[in-house]
């Protein structure tokens, strides 16, 4: 008699959310003989609806990627070997606590990308670690992406996380700057499915109003798109501002009440009028007029600004006048307009008002301020190469390729070939972990179990889901949170408390009076509701009132009142986000990187002349030069050329065998550290000035 064949543990149909970008949509993973067979959007997910896109559906690619690391490793010169998990945990935390007894704690810097916070167990432990090694030399992917947000934040309304996120699901006019959600799922709006989302702005007769130097994959799905020159954004905000008190269209509501600096700001918005900056910012004074009009008197709008309004050298005063355009128009903590998650593990529960954040030290060599504990990360490179007191002299990386996706790129590449010792804790061996001596990699996708505790904060509907692990992981792995509770007991003597039970914590004590068994109970994701009004219950400022004119973004006005003035240069280069694209690990998944080369340089006709589509070009800007095939296109606007970021994959040592079939050229060999937005420190990734010229047809598409 034959017999079945035992089912592998892993078989049947799972649900859990993708942690791939911050849609964090729904999944239904069908799992036959051990291995993904079917992955398709949860349509029972309440946030997600059935949403899924190109990421989601290669999860499996990644989760049987031959070039994942599962075992420690450590490098002798050129050569890597294996090690046992506890012999790798004691040479790190010996070398570590070495390096810190000989020349203190600030010799070690810390680099946290941002896939950290797209797994709750590196997000719950990882801190511990960190204030173990007492270092302030720490740096992140905030400082190359949203802090200009968070400044905001805490500048308005007291604290980093208290973030005003678009009710696109309920407004009716949505005026969006430096955004193309259609290629991001969503960034700093959890929204997964915006072209549907979006749609449904239209078929409700509302108006979308894109503006952005690129025509992009969102411009199809506005009713308004208009070009703008980049690095202009903060004037053109002023200039509605200064049409809507100028006009008395201002009303800020109910909110007035609590608010202080109306007046204020009114006057910083009068010396901008639409016809003031049109010739800068390339936007006509009579579209300007129209659009604030329609603005204020609409019933329920909302402006929204993202990574094209932050990695610019004016991202804090960006981020500033979209909230202050929210304000002064009644459109903040409303249905509709731009409203304040509260999630069911809320990060914000305990926080004391009247915190400070930021400029509480500054960093050795340039003299950048902190913000929440971090220094800007285009300084890192000068820390460790310049001497003195305080050199950094080791790194530690978590889930991070800062080579990549932090500016001049070569310089920091260098940097780290310089160091005593660096360890990883990565799953793979990339353009910056290639410099490791000893590389930490955790379990990670479908292997872990994970809550989104950040994402939930910018979500525009209130759900709780916890995401089952799909695959048990093997003997020879370890989940994130051990290897950063192993690194802390050897440090300082104490282990830390499971992911499992600050979540079960964490939630019991929100605003829902949650436990993690409520939560497990509803695999698809538990539903709390849309967004609700919260103020001025939820300000943590001192005053316990909304900041609308706060003196550190008044005292950065006279710096854009001189870029005003001064004409743009003749080609600036600004970055390119794409769907099949999120960090630049994703570019070794073989179903993400089919098809033509996407890592072309885009440039208007106008800008091209002896030049033909298809020819590489060499690009070059003041640190450094690469070269890349040109695609001519008038979805750009003259003076403005795009490149996609997360490419390079080219440097030896690497091991990313898809994305070498296919390494492109980094954008970031190209951005300048010390183009930077003055206020916050954030990185000035778009507006770099280049030049661009023709090379000969066989010559390498590659870094020069």
């Amino acid at each position: 008699m034959t017999h079945p064949a035992p089912a592998h543990p892993a078989d049947g149909v799972h649900t859990r959310a993708c942690n791939l970008c911050e849609a964090i949509c729904g999944l239904r993973i069908t799992v036959q003989g051990g291995r993904v067979t079917d992955v398709r959007g949860d349509p029972d997910d309440p946030l997600s609806r059935g949403h899924i896109c190109p990421k989601g559906a290669a999860l499996p690619d990644l989760h049987a990627d031959p070039d994942r690391l599962t075992r420690p490793m450590r490098r002798d010169g050129d050569t890597w070997h294996e090690l046992d998990w506890d012999d790798a945990l004691d040479l790190v935390a010996s070398r570590l606590q070495a390096l810190r007894t000989a020349h203190g704690p600030d010799a070690i810097a810390t680099f946290q990308g941002n896939p950290s916070v797209h797994n709750s167990g590196t997000l719950l432990t990882a801190g511990a670690f960190l204030k173990a090694l007492g270092t302030r030399n720490r740096f992140s992917a905030t400082s190359t992406d949203q802090l200009p947000h968070h400044y905001a934040g805490a500048e308005m309304f007291g604290h980093p996380l208290l973030l005003p996120i678009p009710d696109v699901d309920r407004t009716e006019f949505l005026l969006m700057l430096g955004a193309n959600p259609l290629a991001s799922n969503g960034s700093i709006l959890t929204a997964p499915g915006m072209r549907e989302r979006l749609r449904a702005i239209r078929d409700r007769g509302g108006r979308i109003v894109l503006l952005d130097p690129r025509r992009t994959e969102s411009a199809s799905h506005a009713t308004d798109f208009h070009h703008i020159r980049p690095g202009s954004d903060a004037l053109f905000l002023l200039a509605l501002l200064n049409v809507i008190f100028e006009e008395n269209l201002a009303r800020p509501g109910r909110l007035a009440g609590v608010t202080d600096g109306l007046d204020t700001l009114r006057g910083a918005a009068r010396p901008y009028t639409p016809e003031a900056v049109q010739d800068r910012t390339g936007v006509p004074a009579a579209v300007t007029r129209d659009l604030a009009r329609a603005f204020a008197q609409a019933a329920h709008a909302v402006a929204y600004g993202r990574i094209g309004l932050s990695v610019q050298e004016f991202g804090g005063l960006c981020q500033w006048l979209i909230n202050a355009l929210n304000i002064a128009t009644g459109n903040l903590d409303r249905e509709g307009g731009a409203m304040f998650p509260r999630p069911a593990f809320d990060l914000l529960t305990g926080a004391l008002p009247g915190q400070t954040h930021h400029g509480r030290h500054r960093s050795r060599v340039r003299g950048l301020p902190e913000f929440d504990g971090e220094l800007p990360s285009v300084t890192l490179a000068d820390e460790i190469l310049t001497p003195g007191a305080g050199q950094v002299r080791a790194l530690v990386t978590v889930a991070g390729n800062p080579v990549l996706s932090t500016p001049d790129g070569t310089r920091l590449d260098e940097a780290l070939s310089t160091l005593d010792f660096m360890v990883s804790i990565d799953p793979y061996l990339n353009e910056t972990t290639r410099h490791a001596h000893v590389i930490l990699p955790p379990a990670f996708g479908l292997e872990v179990e994970h809550y989104d505790v950040i994402f939930h904060h910018f979500a525009v509907r209130t759900t709780a889901r916890l995401n089952a692990p799909v695959f048990p992981i093997t003997p020879q792995q370890r989940f994130d949170h051990q290897i950063f509770s192993g690194l802390t007991e050897r440090l300082t003597g104490r282990a830390l408390a499971a992911p499992a039970a600050r979540l079960d914590a964490g939630l019991r004590h929100g605003p829902y009076h949650l436990t993690l068994d409520d939560v497990r109970a509803h695999p698809h994701g538990l539903d709390l509701g849309p967004m609700q009004s919260v103020l001025p219950g939820r300000l943590l400022t001192a005053s316990g009132r909304i900041q609308l004119a706060p003196a550190s973004m008044l005292g950065d006005l006279p710096r854009l009142h001189a870029a005003l003035h001064t004409p743009p240069p003749p080609l600036v280069l600004i970055g390119r986000r794409q769907l099949r694209s999120n960090n630049s690990w994703m570019h070794n998944t073989p179903r993400l990187m089919r098809g033509a080369d996407r890592c072309t340089l885009q440039v208007h006709p106008a800008d091209a002349a002896g030049l033909r589509d298809g020819q590489p070009v060499r690009i070059t800007s003041r640190v450094g030069s690469v070269t890349a095939p040109l695609e001519l296109t008038e979805d750009l606007m003259p003076g403005v050329a795009c490149l996609p970021h997360g490419f390079g994959h080219a440097r030896r040592g690497v091991k990313l065998h898809v994305a070498a079939a296919s390494p492109g050229v980094s954008l970031n060999d190209l951005t300048d550290p010390h183009r930077t937005d003055a206020l916050t420190g954030n990185a000035a990734l778009t507006g770099t000035p280049i030049r661009i010229e023709a090379v000969p047809e066989g010559a390498s598409v590659a870094a020069d």
